[in-house]
């Protein structure tokens, strides 16, 4: 391919100047017709010749459909064998598009034994130098030629006398796609001479075209044939050339040797970050064949994913993707996808970015922030809406305690706060100065979301770490301060009154050692929050017991992929990896029995994300405990649960049955089962988790799974609560603590479960049913 430049500039022409202007012509390439069938017309050649400004077209029949022409500022076309030979032989002139086979024109002979034949007129112009426009080399080695006219065919008629060469041949218009090598057909980022108006080939013809090995074989023999000696390009050309989106260029440097992993300056970035930057799924497509890092890192830790997330790129994106990118990464500040395209307000990117790997929506960044609070603080509320409709938690925390409504606040949205109430943001979450949502409104004057939180109950006498009131944050006299003031007149009033609706004993049980906080509230009574055990995130051990933790001894795989497959070992030790993308357990697990799950674990070569890792990651749902009218202390959801979501560990001290039989509380035991050597349960009565606040419901909501994570001793598995069927926000969650224990508990009292099939009703429910 060639393409002509003419620059009038003074300074002399060097051997870099020619590498970066003169690329090689495509004589020799050829692209299939996408026509359709051919007319009559068309099954004949279509070259044209000239002779001493006479112009003549063959009429032989053409037998192959593949398309030729000598550079891209000619149209395409269909040849006869004859004219299919002299274009390879380089006898079509690159300029104007008539071959070069009577009369006079220039003939350069780089090679000595190859003919490039090129009309003077149509000579590449450079710096006030010519050029071969097939090859590049110094026209002023070129001789000029003057070949006779062969007495006439029938097959060749005369036409009538025409006006001189033109400098581009006004041929038939073609309808197909730009000249490029069949292994090769791209659509070009550049436009040359007469090339603007001619459409592009799609991305999946060009892919399904370069898997053909050999095919790309042939074409990088045809480029090095072709391959001026004496021109050399710079090292940082490929990364230039793959910013500019010059597909043609791009292949030439990588045909040219150049490393698809080049690293530029400073940036840290590569040919593949910069063709992503600028949405150029073809150039990483080559980029990618020729050995390009799909993970790279630039100086910020992007990945071209990344960087074409943020440019919102959204087709390189799936290309990217299904070349194999890994879509968990994060940057030097915690930024994954997700939370580039939230903070930029890409709804479609989020919403395809969602459908390929929900797992990550609730992700949180170095700062604690997850995407949802990068679109909150942005006002991007479609983001936000798109965000809670698939499953955002807007009660996690950030460094400083701060949920969403935090958030909603500080930027003053109020439909965006709204949208936030409704999905059961905590209105009374302190962040680490004591703040409420509405102290950051007052502060920030934002007299809509004031209004909102008040509505809502917020309480206007709470004091920050400071002893500030949200009265005490707002200007006096504004139209906010006039809100808080009246609210403040009327809470006062009311004092003295029982105050109906439930207290706030605790804002997280959990001291922050869960990802998602546990508050505790009572509404029934004067109870105040337990305080009779030590919370802990995972069991614990008091005693001498002898579990086996060495790593060497622990079945692993060696899955280079998300652990979905029929291959993975540990998948193959729970019988199949059960837990689907968004780390669920299917609808057709046996609930009866339940199947021993075995996670992945350090002794792994599958990444940390990987799908076989649920109950490692620990709770993630929202959750409360909350005093019961009849059960004492329970836990409530706080959020629609789908079934087959894991809902919490049952954690405490691991005992023997012999160390248990010697406890005088027996109330919180939870059998292991061993079916070999001696048995061992877990005691959360003095250490546990929420899961010692679970009670037995008759009708249970969840169901109680071995799992195996760090260790795969069979005497020690982890108990882990998984969703039986769908939960609804603010239903109790409960186990059925078996027909054992009601056995010898039944002396003492009875089920208070309420449900109409409860199995184990006191005397007086028996009398009742």
């Amino acid at each position: 391919m060639f393409y002509c430049f003419h620059i009038t500039a003074d300074a002399p022409v060097t051997d870099s100047d020619l590498a970066e202007e003169l690329p090689l012509c495509c004589c020799r390439m050829e692209t299939p017709y996408n026509g359709g069938s051919l007319s009559a017309q068309d099954h004949t050649c279509m070259a044209m010749e000239s002779y001493d400004g006479m112009l003549s077209r063959c009429q032989r029949r053409v037998l192959k459909q593949e398309m030729m022409r000598p550079s891209n500022t000619v149209h395409l076309l269909v040849l006869c064998e004859d004219h299919r030979a002299g274009m390879v032989k380089h006898q079509c002139c690159p300029g104007c598009g008539l071959f070069c086979r009577a009369g006079s024109f220039m003939e350069c002979r780089p090679y000595g034994n190859i003919s490039h034949r090129f009309h003077r007129d149509c000579a590449s112009i450079l710096k006030d130098r010519r050029f071969c426009p097939h090859c590049g080399e110094d026209a002023t080695g070129a001789k000029d030629v003057t070949v006779p006219k062969p007495e006439s065919s029938p097959s060749v008629p005369k036409s009538s006398p025409g006006p001189s060469l033109p400098t581009v041949a006004t041929l038939p218009s073609v309808s197909t796609t730009p000249a490029v090598p069949q292994t090769l057909r791209a659509k070009k980022t550049f436009q040359s001479k007469g090339e603007a108006d001619r459409p592009n080939e799609s991305l999946e013809t060009i892919l399904s075209a370069l898997e053909d090995e050999k095919s790309m074989f042939d074409l990088v023999l045809f480029f090095s044939s072709l391959k001026p000696k004496k021109l050399k390009y710079p090292a940082r050309q490929l990364y230039i050339s793959a910013k500019q989106g010059d597909l043609q260029k791009v292949i030439h440097l990588l045909v040219d040797g150049k490393d698809p992993n080049y690293v530029d300056g400073q940036s840290k970035r590569t040919p593949l970050h910069a063709a992503a930057a600028v949405g150029q799924q073809e150039i990483c497509h080559m980029l990618i064949q020729a050995g390009a890092n799909l993970d790279r890192f630039d100086e910020d830790q992007r990945t071209p994913l990344m960087v074409s997330c943020e440019n919102n790129h959204l087709d390189t994106v799936k290309y990217l993707l299904r070349a194999g990118a890994t879509i968990s990464h994060k940057d030097i500040m915690g930024f994954t996808c997700l939370h580039l395209a939230a903070k930029l307000g890409h709804y479609d990117m989020i919403h395809y970015l969602l459908s390929r790997a929900s797992k990550y929506i609730n992700c949180q960044d170095d700062g604690g922030w997850t995407p949802i609070t990068w679109a909150i603080e942005y006002k991007h509320k479609e983001i936000v809406n798109l965000l809670l409709s698939r499953g955002a938690d807007v009660n996690i925390r950030d460094k400083e305690e701060n949920v969403c409504l935090h958030w909603a606040a500080l930027s003053g949205c109020d439909d965006i706060a709204q949208a936030l109430l409704e999905a059961r943001c905590d209105l009374t979450a302190l962040n680490i100065h004591g703040d409420l949502p509405l102290h950051i409104a007052a502060r920030e004057n934002h007299l809509d979301c004031v209004m909102l939180f008040l509505s809502r109950g917020s309480d206007v006498n709470q004091r920050n770490k400071g002893g500030a009131t949200p009265l005490d944050c707002c200007v006096y006299g504004s139209k906010v301060w006039t809100a808080l003031n009246t609210n403040k007149k009327l809470t006062d009033a009311r004092r003295g009154r029982d105050c109906q609706g439930e207290r706030v004993l605790s804002s997280d049980i959990s001291r922050g050692y869960e990802a998602a906080p546990i508050s505790c509230v009572n509404g029934v009574d004067s109870e105040p929050c337990p305080d009779n055990f030590k919370y802990i995130p995972e069991s614990c051990i008091t005693s001498q017991l002898n579990i086996d933790k060495d790593i060497t001894h622990l079945q692993h795989c060696n899955c280079t992929d998300d652990c979905s497959s029929v291959s993975c070992m540990c998948g193959q030790l729970s019988l199949r990896c059960w837990y689907d993308n968004e780390g669920r357990l299917p609808l057709d697990f046996c609930q009866r029995e339940p199947q021993v799950l075995f996670e992945c674990n350090h002794a792994c070569s599958c990444w940390r994300t990987c799908r076989n890792r649920v109950v490692q990651n620990g709770l993630r749902v929202r959750l409360q405990v909350y005093r019961t009218q009849m059960m004492g202390w329970g836990v409530r959801a706080m959020q629609d649960i789908p079934q087959g979501t894991f809902i919490c560990e049952y954690v405490g001290e691991i005992i023997t049955d012999t160390e248990a039989d010697k406890r005088d509380d027996d109330s919180f035991l939870f059998t292991l089962g061993n079916k070999v050597g001696e048995a061992h349960c877990i005691d959360s009565r003095l250490f546990g988790n929420i899961g010692r606040f679970l009670n037995h419901l008759c009708e249970p909501n969840i169901l109680a799974v071995k799992v195996f994570t760090m260790h795969q001793d069979l005497r020690f598995p982890r108990i882990a609560f998984f969703s039986s069927r769908p939960i609804r926000a603010g239903d109790q969650i409960g186990f059925d603590y078996g027909d054992h224990y009601w056995k010898i508990k039944s002396k003492y009292f009875s089920c208070q479960c309420g449900s109409a099939k409860c199995r184990h009703p006191s005397a007086n429910q028996i009398r009742l049913l």
